[in-house]
C-alpha cells in the first residue's frame, strides 16, 4: 500500500461561525485584501465581514470584480492592487469563483511571474503564496478545503486548474446560514457539482484509503439531501449537510483529482462562459454511459445511493435526480452546436489530457467527440 494524503484547510464548520472572520484573519495579517464579486454586498455579508475586520484591528481593502468562471486578468490585476495596497493577507468571500480568483491573486502577489507559469507548470518547486482565510457563500466547489483553482483565460479560451499546497486556505470558514442566500436556480448547479466531485473523487484511479472514504460519505450525505436542499433553501437538516459534502468533496479532490467530466466540462465555460454545473448535468449522463465498464461495482455504488439499481441504471438514476433539480441540460440550451464539437475536442486534449486519458476508462479523441455529439 502506498499513497500520500495532503491536510486539507484548518476548517470552522457550523451556523454562527462567519461571525470568525475578523478573529481568524487577525491570526495571519492585519490589512486584508477582500476577494469577492458584487453579490456578497447585496446580502450584506461584506458589510458584516469588514465590521468583524474592524472589531479585530484589521484594516481592509475591497476588490469586487470578481464574475463566474473567474478570469486571469483578473487575478493579474487583483495582483498588482493587493502589492499597491500594502495588504498582507487575503479574505475570499463568495462562491468558488471569487475563492479560486483569490488563491491566483495569493501566488502572482505572493511569488511573482505571470498566471500561465503556474497553470502550465512552468513554475518549479512550491510557489510562495499570500495567506488566504476563505468564506464560502455556496455548497459546491469545494475550494475552502484545497489548494486549487481553476481559471479562464479570456483570449485564449482555456479554462485550466492550478495547484499547490501554498494555496490551501490558513482558515476556512465554512457558515452553512450563508447558503440561504443562493437562488434555486443556483443551488441545483452548485450541489450537482459538489456531487459529481464525490462521484469523480471515488471511482478515480487515484482514489487511497484516506480519500475513498470522504467521497463515499460526501456522496451519501448528498444523496440523502440534495433534493431536500433545493427545495427549501431553508431546510437548515438539509442545507448544512450538503455544505459539509461540499467541503468533504473538496478535501476529496485535491488528492485523487477529478475525471472525464470536469475535464470535458472545462472547454464548454472557457468557450462560451456557461455556468459550470449546467455544463456538467449535460455531459455527466452520457459519460457516465461511456463508462460503466471501467468500475460497474463502483457505478453500481452510486447508482444505488441515488435511489437506482445497479451500474446499468447509473445514467437513468442520474437524469431522474437532474429533473428534480431542475437541471434537466442538454448542450444545444447552451448554444452549442455540431459545427463547435471540433474545437471542443481540440481544447479538452489540450487543457485536460490528463482527466480523460486517466479516466476510469479512458477516453480517446473519437470517444469525446462522440460524448459531445450525444450530449447536444
Amino acid at each position: 500500500m502506498d499513497f500520500s494524503f495532503h491536510s486539507p484547510a484548518d476548517i470552522r464548520f457550523g451556523r454562527g461561525k462567519a461571525d470568525l472572520i475578523g478573529a481568524e484573519t487577525a491570526r495571519v495579517g492585519r490589512r486584508a485584501f477582500i476577494v469577492t464579486g458584487r453579490s456578497s454586498a447585496s446580502t450584506g455579508l461584506l458589510e458584516r465581514a469588514q465590521r468583524s475586520l474592524e472589531n479585530a484591528g484589521v484594516e481592509s481593502v475591497v476588490y469586487d470584480r470578481i464574475t463566474q468562471n473567474p478570469l486571469t486578468t483578473s487575478v493579474e490585476e487583483g495582483a498588482r492592487l493587493l502589492k499597491e495596497s500594502g495588504c498582507d493577507c487575503i479574505l475570499a468571500i463568495g462562491g468558488g469563483s471569487p475563492l479560486d480568483a483569490a488563491k491566483g491573486i495569493a501566488v502572482l502577489a505572493g511569488q511573482g511571474g505571470e498566471i500561465d507559469d503556474y497553470i502550465f507548470k512552468r513554475f518549479q518547486g512550491i510557489p510562495a503564496a499570500v495567506p488566504i482565510i476563505a468564506v464560502p457563500t455556496t455548497c459546491g466547489t469545494g475550494s475552502e478545503s484545497n489548494g486549487t483553482a481553476v481559471l479562464s483565460n479570456p483570449v485564449t479560451l482555456d479554462k485550466k486548474s492550478l495547484s499547490y499546497p501554498t494555496l490551501v486556505p490558513r482558515c476556512s470558514i465554512v457558515d452553512p446560514s450563508l447558503m440561504e442566500t443562493i437562488p434555486r436556480r443556483v443551488m441545483g448547479q452548485v450541489t450537482f457539482d459538489a456531487l459529481c466531485h464525490s462521484m469523480e473523487s471515488y471511482f478515480s484511479p487515484s482514489a487511497n484509503p484516506f480519500t475513498e472514504p470522504l467521497a463515499m460519505d460526501a456522496l451519501l450525505y448528498l444523496a440523502k439531501y440534495i433534493v431536500r436542499a433545493n427545495d427549501d433553501v431553508h431546510d437548515a437538516e438539509a442545507v448544512d449537510a450538503v455544505t459539509l459534502a461540499s467541503t468533504m468533496a473538496g478535501a476529496a479532490f485535491y488528492v485523487s483529482g477529478l475525471q472525464a467530466p470536469h475535464g470535458m466540462e472545462h472547454p464548454l465555460s472557457g468557450m462560451r462562459n456557461i455556468p459550470h454545473g449546467r455544463g456538467l448535468a449535460a455531459l455527466t449522463p452520457v459519460i457516465y454511459e461511456h463508462s460503466i465498464s471501467g468500475d460497474p461495482a463502483k457505478f453500481a455504488f452510486i447508482s444505488r445511493a441515488l435511489g437506482g439499481t445497479d451500474e446499468n441504471d447509473c445514467a437513468r438514476t442520474i437524469r431522474q435526480l437532474l429533473g428534480r433539480i431542475d437541471l434537466e441540460v442538454y448542450l444545444s440550451d447552451e448554444g452549442f452546436t455540431e459545427d463547435d464539437v471540433p474545437w471542443l475536442v481540440d481544447n479538452c486534449f489540450k487543457v485536460s489530457r490528463g482527466r480523460v486519458e486517466g479516466h476510469v476508462k479512458p477516453l480517446d479523441r473519437e470517444e469525446v467527440r462522440q460524448i459531445y455529439l450525444e450530449a447536444l
